[in-house]
């Protein structure tokens, strides 16, 4: 099937950010007051911890961002290059190169917008034991215009897609060019894919999320996301995972031929797949604890092996299925990487 697949089928607008990922000691964690299993916004404390990490501890360094690891699961799984293109801004120095070649051989077709006086975004992965704390500087993630999209070259990435798929972040970031793909999807009937991302999104930007959302076909949260939407609306079941996801796929729709879906994670408990006349649950495999290295990047990978079989017409339980393969395979790897040939089986 993935030869049948048209190259920029998949479209993902998101913050690239390069994960810089080392162990350190736990004074390390100290000298910057940070915790273990913290995922924070750097302040201007934090700022050295980067090049500490590559000068003196061995750092590795990976295409991360919510969107970008979801696309690069998608292509780990599908095994033929540039199906998924990305849009986001980077800064003009050796981490967006370093990006850039990363994106390349995870097979994402990427088109950064550059930003001359920022730099690229970057988030240290601080490895103690089974431990990872997360310190994340958006810095030119944050530059991204809608002007990037107008490109001509760019604007035929968008015009030419199949799917599309955004996360809640970039709502942080540019809602004019969310608005700008959801326009372009409903146009063409096709597919538009977004996440809640966190539970901030819906506690600091309701608005730009409920303006994006008659054009979400498919939204993905998992119970904390999907408590919060609730409760920053004021609904009265916000406890209730099942009543929420037919709420959220009650909300007003623009294209009315194309019911909205909810898919809802809940760590090692069920999948819920809520449409407007069902709700199914598929059981997630259990891992013992040893094999669990790291649960950061469970929710990309979700998506990411979701979005591998969506684009080829597969059938949403197979999608599911293979999105909770996904999350298990990257939880056995530290931070949100692969190993070896994707062994889903439909």
């Amino acid at each position: 099937m993935t030869s049948e697949l048209q190259t920029g089928a998949l479209v993902g607008c998101g913050n690239p950010l390069l994960d810089i990922s080392a162990t350190v000691p736990m004074d390390f964690l100290k000298k910057y007051e940070m915790n273990e299993d913290d995922a924070i916004l750097a302040e201007e404390r934090h700022m050295p911890i980067y090049r500490e990490l590559v000068d003196n501890h061995r750092a590795e360094f990976l295409a991360g961002g919510s969107v970008q690891n979801s696309l690069r699961i998608a292509q780990w799984i599908i095994g033929k290059p540039n199906v998924a293109v990305f849009f986001g801004c980077v800064g003009q120095d050796d981490y967006a190169s370093t990006l850039r070649e990363k994106a390349r051989e995870a097979g994402v077709d990427a088109h950064y917008q550059v930003s001359a006086d920022t730099p690229t975004g970057t988030c240290a992965v601080l490895i103690t034991g089974t431990h990872r704390s997360l310190c994340a500087n958006l810095a030119a993630a944050n530059k991204f215009t809608i002007d990037h999209l107008e490109q001509p070259a760019n604007k035929a990435l968008v015009e030419n897609a199949l799917y599309y798929y955004i996360s809640g972040f970039f709502l942080t970031v540019s809602p004019p060019s969310i608005m700008r793909v959801a326009a372009a999807a409903l146009a063409k009937q096709r597919p538009f894919l977004m996440n809640l991302s966190a539970p901030f999104i819906s506690q600091f930007f309701m608005q730009p999320l409920l303006d994006v959302m008659p054009y979400v076909d498919i939204i993905f949260g998992n119970e904390a996301e999907a408590h919060a939407f609730a409760t920053a609306q004021g609904w009265p079941e916000k406890e209730d995972l099942r009543e929420i996801g037919k709420r959220l796929v009650a909300l007003n729709k623009l294209n009315a031929s194309r019911p909205r879906i909810a898919i809802l994670t809940q760590g090692c408990d069920p999948v819920l797949l809520i449409q407007h006349d069902s709700i199914q649950e598929f059981e997630v495999t259990s891992l013992a604890a040893h094999e669990i290295v790291d649960t950061n990047g469970a929710g990309d990978a979700f998506v990411g092996g979701f979005l591998a079989q969506f684009v080829q017409g597969k059938s949403l339980d197979v999608c599911i299925r293979c999105g909770n393969y996904a999350a298990g395979h990257i939880i056995k790897n530290p931070g949100c990487t692969y190993s070896g040939a994707p062994q889903f089986v439909e």
